[in-house]
């Protein structure tokens, strides 16, 4: 079974950018991530077409629970991205997957 969560929804209106922890954390929430991954095998993530910015730490808090479960390549088994527009988003989630799982080796 999959589930799509479109980051659209998720958008400030007229916002052009993901950014902060804070935010990630809302949005992390509100989609609520981390049972949606418990319950399917894949889950799609939707990028808006007209993104000019998704910085680290927003994937970073977004993502820190499943990457800590799943550990990098398992992530990427689990969750595909769609990208509607052509903004780079693949540079920022990879430092953020670095990030958790350096902070969570760090921890262990």
């Amino acid at each position: 079974m999959s589930y799509t969560i479109d980051l659209e929804l998720y958008r400030t209106k007229g916002a052009k950018i993901f950014t902060g922890r804070d935010r990630g954390r809302e949005v992390r929430i509100a989609c609520k991530i981390d049972s949606v991954a418990e319950q399917y095998d894949k889950i799609d993530i939707i990028i808006p077409s007209d993104l000019f910015s998704i910085n680290p730490s927003f994937f970073e808090e977004l993502f820190i629970n499943v990457v800590k479960k799943y550990k990098e390549d398992k992530f990427y088994e689990k969750f595909n991205f769609m990208n509607k527009g052509e903004y780079p988003y693949e540079k920022p989630l990879k430092e953020a997957i670095k990030r958790i799982l350096r902070e969570n080796t760090a921890l262990d």
